[in-house]
């Protein structure tokens, strides 16, 4: 059968024959065995019911056996044949070309060279999933190929419920992931419902089908960096950024650390990842050796190098030998997926990955008394480094939080509202005051060509368009505007492509829009093919997530979800072609509530009319929430965002005099 045959067969009616266990493949760990016995059956019953009655009985010993090897039925032997990669926009079979766009960000998604754990469809994060089997899969590229733009396919939780009618200036797929009642949203209760296979985590862009490698992160990870050194005021060059994590999120901090300019040691426990990063360029040297380790940054430090250096081994480690030898760090950091700290988010120290591992599966309890161990020490040794000088910030894992949990010394001696803890977290001293509250965030476009040049005539569209609005730009974001034209410069040489031809910047709303239109007036003269344009939720006014995106809130609101909602919302009825809405994000489930879009530009008057609308709301809804929190930055926004549209009218804050307050 062709590919395009095979996306219209959908689930087949005669069932290919069973594949078997890849080895070489990078795969999720096993689950916990948290289902009852009729849970178990249960399980299977869900599982079936995506299958013509008269294969249950084959199929129910082999989904049987994935549910207890694994501790999930992915339906492994529903996986294509066919290579995985984000095709042409005109290879797909569509109806709609908004659908066949959609098709490509999904292929990408999955494609080897992006996700982590591709054969369990999932793509970063250890459990961000696009979907939870196959079938699933299947099915929705199925309703996409037969889509019209007068339907919109709804997706529960990776479950494709079906096409319903609407109209043209609908979404053509709106997407919710784990949108739990609020009492069964314990990490538990993920391994839980997850396993019934009702529900998913899809981290954030992975189930918003908007991921495109770690591009976004490496950009993200490059102006935190830079901004870091600018904070504590040291130049990045000679200077030291110690962090671990190497998969799929965390894997850009030591290209990100070379293109800042700095040292950067990244510590990994997982030895294939670890290889991959070296075969991708990623790192520029593994070391397995400690006392190696320190010499290499000795080195480093005397020679002033730029260079990444992964150490193949636990963080608390490298924490706790740097501090014996007396090295000093500049910049700590840690990017390891806790929020997912039960399940191979952290592995302890002092124990091999593969025994780790192993324990997760058959002693679930004595891996989370470990981890707190581990996060314990941690803190511990980074408590050290701190009192010599060092600046550590939480990179928005849930570091800080999970290491409370764990009884870590990593509280303040005097909290305020907001302000719980020893460190701040990148978004509060970094990221927050310098970019969301103006409107900065993660813009990103993917060619739907798959052509590199069309790519290289964006990059240099939106160059042109910085560069231009840079000329009668205000002094508060002149640094923003200028690390962003020097990074889009930049971008083709540093080969920061991995899937799509994707790019990203952080742009605010005025960017964001003129560099959209610019686009669709380059598709429209045909110079370029059609663009898909997006974000990471990781923005100004996607996500409420009360520890990363809107922890510098301090008006008491970050633990409400009022924005995100409103977001999506806002985003469906002003013109995206998808939207999104996710329970769990980088932080953990339960913990944060984010929502994304996706928008094609096909170089039509409609796509016009939609990027400004839907833009325009998409950053200003954000801004307009931080300004209500009083955030300065966040106020000299809005009004600058109301001269600029008359139509605008925002409630601004009256500020109380801070001396009487203290009268009281």
């Amino acid at each position: 059968m062709s590919f395009k045959d095979q996306i219209l067969e959908g689930i087949p009616s005669v069932l290919p024959p069973a594949k078997p266990y890849d080895d070489t493949i990078n795969h999720a760990p096993k689950r916990k065995d948290i289902l009852s016995d009729e849970e178990k059956k249960l399980a299977l019953k869900n599982a079936l019911r995506y299958f013509e009655p008269q294969h249950h009985a084959e199929l129910l010993p082999e989904f049987k056996s994935e549910l207890e090897t694994y501790g999930r039925i992915y339906m492994y032997r529903l996986r294509p044949d066919y290579k995985m990669y984000a095709r042409p926009l005109h290879e797909y079979p569509a109806k709609s070309q908004q659908a066949a766009a959609i098709m490509l960000m999904i292929q990408n998604n999955l494609d080897y060279a992006v996700a982590q754990h591709p054969h369990e469809l999932i793509t970063y994060g250890g459990n961000g999933a696009v979907f939870s089997n196959w079938g699933q899969y299947r099915l929705t590229m199925k309703y996409l190929a037969e889509m019209t733009d007068e339907q919109t396919l709804t997706m529960y939780s990776g479950h494709p419920m079906g096409l319903f009618p609407s109209h043209k200036e609908a979404p053509r797929v709106v997407v919710t992931n784990g949108m739990m009642i609020p009492n069964y949203s314990k990490p538990d209760d993920w391994e839980k419902f997850n396993a019934l296979g009702v529900t998913q985590y899809g981290q954030m862009t992975a189930g918003s089908y908007m991921y495109i490698g770690p591009q976004g992160i490496v950009h993200g990870t490059t102006i935190t960096v830079l901004n870091a050194f600018r904070k504590i005021k040291k130049s990045t060059k000679g200077n030291l950024f110690v962090t671990s994590g190497l998969g799929g999120m965390s894997g850009a901090q030591p290209k990100a650390g070379s293109i800042a300019g700095c040292i950067t040691v990244c510590a990994e426990v997982n030895p294939k990842i670890t290889q991959v990063r070296l075969d991708q360029g990623w790192i520029d040297e593994k070391i397995t050796d400690l006392d190696h380790l320190v010499n290499r940054v000795k080195k480093a430090k005397t020679e002033k190098e730029t260079v990444s250096l992964a150490y193949l081994g636990n963080i608390v480690d490298v924490w706790e030998k740097f501090d014996q030898e007396n090295i000093h760090i500049d910049l700590g950091s840690d990017q390891t997926s806790l929020h997912n700290p039960w399940a191979g988010g952290y592995y302890p120290v002092d124990i091999s990955f593969e025994d780790a591992n192993e324990m997760i599966a058959n002693n679930p309890e004595l891996f989370k008394e470990k981890v707190q161990e581990t996060l314990r020490r941690h803190a511990d040794a980074i408590n050290k480094h701190t009192a010599k000088g060092t600046y550590f910030f939480d990179y928005g894992n849930a570091f800080l939080l999970e290491a409370s949990r764990a009884g870590a010394d990593v509280m303040s001696d005097n909290p305020t509202l907001g302000k719980e803890f020893k460190y701040p977290s990148y978004v509060q001293d970094i990221m927050g005051p310098m970019c969301f509250d103006y409107g900065f965030g993660p813009f990103r476009w993917v060619c739907t060509s798959g052509k590199p040049e069309d790519l290289a005539k964006t990059d240099q569209i939106a160059c042109d368009v910085l560069e231009d609005i840079k000329k009668h730009s205000p002094e508060e974001i002149q640094q923003q505007m200028t690390d962003n034209i020097q990074w889009i410069k930049g971008a083709q040489e540093n080969k920061l492509v991995v899937g799509s031809q994707a790019r990203i910047l952080y742009a605010d709303a005025e960017g964001r829009a003129k560099i959209a239109k610019a686009f669709n007036d380059a598709i429209a003269n045909g110079e370029i093919g059609a663009v898909v344009l997006g974000r990471d939720h990781h923005d100004v006014s996607g996500t409420d997530s009360p520890y990363r995106e809107t922890s510098n809130i301090y008006d008491g609101s970050r633990f409400t979800a009022d924005m995100a909602i409103q977001n999506v919302i806002g985003d469906s009825f002003r013109g995206a072609t998808w939207v999104s809405i996710h329970n769990g994000g980088g932080v953990g489930w339960g913990e944060v509530i984010n929502g994304g879009f996706g928008m094609v530009l096909d170089g039509s008057k409609e796509a016009e009319r939609r990027l400004k609308s839907m833009l325009f709301w998409d950053v200003n809804n954000g801004i307009s929430r931080r300004s209500w929190a009083r955030n300065e930055e966040a106020i000299f926004a809005i009004k600058r965002a109301m001269e600029a549209e008359p139509n605008l009218k925002v409630t601004l804050p009256n500020l109380v005099d801070a001396d009487l307050l203290t009268s009281l």
